[in-house]
């Protein structure tokens, strides 16, 4: 895959009343859905931030046309979804909806002035967005990846693109070599969450892990939804563990490439799902018993410890 590599200088925001206002919107969506992210977004300067809060808000809206409860078939998201792939082309042109959808859950709010913002200023490529509609379109109904090869084109798609899009946000140095360890970070991030959610997932009719490496393990669906926990399972789980902890590894190099002023919310982004990783890893038939999360004072303490150490690097 060809993705775009250049770095890209701060640019201070332009007085846009409409901008501002979509960028409240965009910070209310994230304070509200991102569990794990907002506490390091917040380690972010200006306008960092916010451009961040804009991408996420972004990722959640489309994430929620593919999973939302909301009785839409098939069909009708695919519809969907198309319509936001349209949306999302007229921002990039500069075009910007009459009537924009609502916010998860129904929240009113315009995304879209501060997503074009963050397009145009951060010269995001648009083919990112474009992956990420349709690893949402990839989800719709019972995905089946037969294979771990196809799985992790779903994981950058769905994961990979943010972690790119991220770094030219943030501001980064070493070209194409590092926009691939930004979408293997992207992927740690996804895999982490597919093993914490293997029991919700499997109860709504999604089984993530490959077919051929649950029939392996003498695993089922059925299983999943069941909470049975067996030694297939736990070896299961501490293969796509291990799995997952490699892609951490493997982009390991990317703390140090990307703007000091961005390295804390990076850091405390990983670390937070690292941790909920080696919580996993600790007792695997936990994702079939309750949600593995960490405590907020935990996340606080990641988010605290990671600015304080950038802090120890400036002095």
């Amino acid at each position: 895959m060809t993705v775009a590599s250049a770095s890209v200088s701060l640019m201070a925001p332009v007085a846009d009343p409409a901008v501002g206002a979509s960028a409240a919107c965009c910070e209310a969506i994230t304070r509200a859905q991102a569990r794990n992210f907002y506490h390091g977004l917040k380690l972010l300067p200006e306008p960092k931030r916010s451009q961040m809060y804009a991408l996420y808000a972004y990722m959640r809206m489309l994430d929620d046309i593919a999973d939302e409860d909301d009785h839409r078939d098939r069909d009708r998201r695919l519809a969907d979804l198309e319509a936001w792939r349209r949306l999302t082309h007229d921002a990039f042109d500069g075009r910007l909806p009459d009537d924009p959808p609502s916010g998860p859950g129904g929240n009113g709010g315009d995304i879209w002035p501060a997503f074009a913002d963050l397009v145009s200023r951060r010269r995001i490529p648009r083919h990112l967005f474009d992956a990420a509609i349709a690893g949402q379109a990839r989800d719709l109904g019972t995905p089946r990846f037969e294979s771990f090869e196809e799985l992790e084109e779903y994981c950058y798609q769905v994961a990979g693109t943010v972690g790119v899009a991220s770094v030219h946000v943030w501001g980064y140095t070493g070209g194409a070599e590092t926009i691939e360890l930004a979408a293997h970070r992207g992927t740690a991030f996804q895999l982490t969450n597919i093993l914490r959610d293997l029991r919700e997932d499997a109860a709504a009719g999604r089984t993530y892990l490959p077919r051929q490496e649950l029939a392996d393990a003498g695993v089922t669906p059925d299983d999943l939804r069941a909470g049975r926990v067996s030694t297939g399972f736990i070896a299961l789980v501490a293969r796509q563990a291990a799995r997952a902890e490699a892609f951490y590894e493997r982009s390991a190099a990317l703390d140090a490439r990307i703007d000091a002023d961005s390295r804390p919310t990076l850091v405390a982004m990983t670390d937070i799902y690292r941790g909920l990783l080696k919580k996993i890893a600790r007792d695997p038939g936990r994702v079939l018993r309750q949600r593995v999360s960490l405590s907020l004072p935990d996340k606080l303490w990641i988010a605290w410890r990671a600015k304080r150490s950038m802090r120890k690097v400036r002095m």
